[in-house]
């Protein structure tokens, strides 16, 4: 293997490694989303109120 070769294969591995890193520690320390507490938090929205007979 040639030196240029090396130097794309370290260099795509360490970006690829970099941006798997960055990627699961911001999915591991994002706030958690606010969600309703009940089905009644929901009667506002349409597509989650119970159908009519």
């Amino acid at each position: 293997m040639n030196t240029s070769a090396l130097v794309i294969m370290l260099t795509t591995m360490s970006l690829v490694t970099g941006l798997t890193i960055y990627f699961f520690y911001r999915v591991l320390n994002a706030p958690p989303r606010p969600e309703p507490d009940s089905y009644l938090d929901n009667d506002d929205e349409v597509e989650r109120q119970a159908p009519r007979a």
